[in-house]
């Protein structure tokens, strides 16, 4: 591959060196900040050389690139050096409050995961030396190990200050210092020796007796808060004295606030969460597995994934192993790794064998992005197949509890992080589940997978004088969908979030509209409504399942802006109205208005045609499906 030719060719399509405010990498993706997501040459970008997939979510623009990212992003560094600063923000924040929630989990767990993967690995290489007996567990080799693997647990809160501090812009010493203040052996000692009765007191205010060794949240609520003091800390102490008064009120202020409120709040959420995943494991284990399992490529296309990791860490820092998020997401992984594989096997176009062989082995190892966005998304059937055998993995996990000990990249690579508790039981279970998962999915992807139909020799040619609701059947002859909105029509590619755009949903066209009105494009049955009022589901009399979903991210409005006129299971005709919409409110929170119109069970029928990418009204032919 020449590398620079493909780091030039990506900085044209999106959008040129004056587009990008800024870049950084993770494992697999090159993550833009762009002035204009709207310039970046998507379908372009993909169809290059070396790249497996492109995607606009949460505020940034990721080119998934898969192991050799790293050389990618260096020859664009040298190209555009100015890309190696800190990426710049962009002068409004757009994104919506669950895109924000999820950038900021991202941004503090994945810098620390190195170290608690290490901590974790020399803890399963311990269990193995105690297993097999090679050394004893009250010899000193094994407390000097111990101690080695636990220091990461045990200090997690100053890991987390350091990549807290950095995500929400505030001293990364002070925020050490606070880490400092939870975790220090005298503020240990006193919480220690405390006798049935007795309490700590700070010039009268009452201080919790918690210790905060490995604990996750209560650190990241103080950062969070010491963000807020800092800047007012600066900006009422004197200029002439300032480097020893800002540093003064903020930690005099922080620590004393965090040692009172908000360390015992954060100590109550980590408990309610540890004790709601005890009561569900207990009520019934294997639930929470099976959906991880089965639905976490998914949460991956979507970004939400990193909203799961945080609670396996709680899991692991409260109880000491994690039985529901690692567990599941390893089942996940190896089955789109093995799906991957046999659209490898079974392909025998050149260009995705090598693909599909090189992005299914990463997987196996952990790293799904290549696989999910290359593979399992583009051609459908790889990814049903994975989220099947990630469903059985999953379940067989939960059913025998396969406890996770130390995290890591879930994947083939770490499976020793299942050894714990001086015992290979859950270690063996790991794999059989693991096992499971490759098997289930190689075989249904297998059989499912055919290679893609050169378009050029399909047969699009459409008449276009039917109109839906004129005749809602299939029996024998091709439907017609009209426009339920005034706009521009648009593929479904250029729809920015991947549930849409990669036809995760199924197919079918958007409109970018330019009123506010929502029609029934069929004669059906309203089998589908929201609190949110974002969205309505219709279902004909054929059995065509339909979404019409108003706006990217419009759920996080909660119905604000929207307003529903038919109830569930009401009966509507074509042109019939659905939902009215404000456009200028949706905008101003941030949200694009553009609508996608999906055949959620587009599978059960041959060719969905869009028959227009011009301006529509209501009315307007929109979309041929043949049966």
């Amino acid at each position: 591959m020449n590398y620079q030719e493909l780091a030039a060719s990506i900085i044209k399509n999106v959008g040129g060196e004056k587009n990008i405010n800024g870049l950084n990498h993770c494992a697999t993706r090159l993550r833009f900040n762009l002035k204009d997501d709207q310039k970046a040459q998507t379908d372009a970008i993909k169809n290059t050389p070396g790249v497996m997939g492109a995607v606009a979510k949460g505020g940034q623009y990721q080119v998934i690139i898969g192991s050799d990212v790293g050389t990618v992003y260096k020859e664009i560094i040298q190209v555009v050096p100015k890309l190696s600063e800190a990426p710049a923000d962009k002068e409004e924040d757009d994104r919506g409050r669950v895109a924000k929630v999820i950038d900021t989990i991202t941004g503090i767990f994945t810098p620390i995961l190195p170290a608690i993967t290490a901590a974790g690995m020399l803890k399963a290489v311990l269990s193995l030396l105690v297993v097999f007996g090679w050394i004893e567990n009250t010899s000193q080799s094994y407390q000097v190990m111990d101690f080695m693997a636990d220091a990461a647990f045990y200090f997690l809160p100053i890991l987390l200050a350091s990549s807290a501090a950095a995500k929400f812009k505030t001293n990364a010493y002070l925020a050490m210092m606070l880490g400092g203040i939870l975790l220090h052996p005298n503020f240990v000692n006193m919480v220690n020796s405390l006798e049935e009765g007795q309490g700590i007191t700070f010039f009268g205010l009452p201080i919790t007796a918690i210790g905060y060794g490995s604990s996750v949240i209560p650190i990241i609520l103080a950062v969070w808060f010491m963000s807020y003091i800092e800047p007012i800390a600066d900006k009422v102490s004197p200029k002439a004295v300032k480097f020893f008064t800002k540093p003064l009120i903020t930690i005099a202020v922080v620590g004393t606030v965090s040692l009172t409120l908000i360390g015992p709040f954060g100590h109550l959420i980590s408990d309610y969460i540890s004790t709601g995943i005890q009561a569900l494991e207990s009520f019934s284990p294997w639930i929470v597995p099976l959906i991880i399992g089965a639905f976490t490529p998914l949460f991956v296309a979507t970004g939400t994934h990193y909203g799961l990791v945080p609670i396996g860490i709680n899991n692991r820092m409260t109880n000491g192993y994690d039985t529901v998020i690692y567990p599941g997401m390893l089942a996940s992984n190896v089955s789109q790794g093995a799906a991957a594989l046999a659209v490898s096997i079974k392909s025998k176009d050149s260009t995705i064998k090598q693909l599909a062989s090189s992005a299914g082995l990463t997987a196996l190892f952990g790293i799904t992005e290549p696989a999910l966005y290359g593979v399992n998304l583009r051609y459908k059937t790889p990814l049903y197949a994975a989220m099947i055998g990630g469903g059985v993995g999953g379940l067989f996990m939960g059913i025998f509890r396969v406890r996770n000990f130390s995290g890591g990249a879930p994947g083939l690579l770490t499976l020793p992080s299942y050894i714990g508790d001086d015992t290979l039981t859950y270690f063996t279970f790991a794999a059989i589940g693991a096992a499971i998962s490759i098997v289930v999915s190689f075989v249904i992807s297998f059989i499912l997978y055919k290679d893609p139909v050169d378009d050029a020799v399909k047969d699009e040619t459409v008449d276009t004088t039917d109109v839906a609701g004129t005749d809602n059947t299939l029996s024998n002859q091709s439907m017609t969908l009209v426009s339920p909105l005034k706009g521009q029509a648009l593929p479904l590619s250029k729809v920015a979030d991947a549930m849409f755009s990669e036809e995760i949903l199924g197919k079918g066209m958007a409109v970018e509209p330019s009123e506010g009105l929502v029609t029934a494009p069929v004669d059906g049955i309203i089998s589908a409504t929201f609190d949110s009022k974002h969205a309505v589901g219709i279902t004909t009399d054929d059995g065509m399942e339909l979404l019409i979903h108003v706006g990217i991210d419009t759920v996080q409005l909660g119905g604000e802006g929207f307003k529903y006129h038919v109830n569930k299971n009401d009966r509507v005709k074509v042109g019939d109205q659905l939902i009215s919409f404000d456009i200028e409110y949706i905008k101003e929170q941030g949200y694009p208005v553009t609508t996608p119109l999906v055949i959620t069970n587009s599978a059960e029928y041959g060719d969905i045609i869009g028959l227009t990418e011009q301006t529509v009204t209501h009315g307007d032919a929109l979309i041929r499906v043949v049966k």
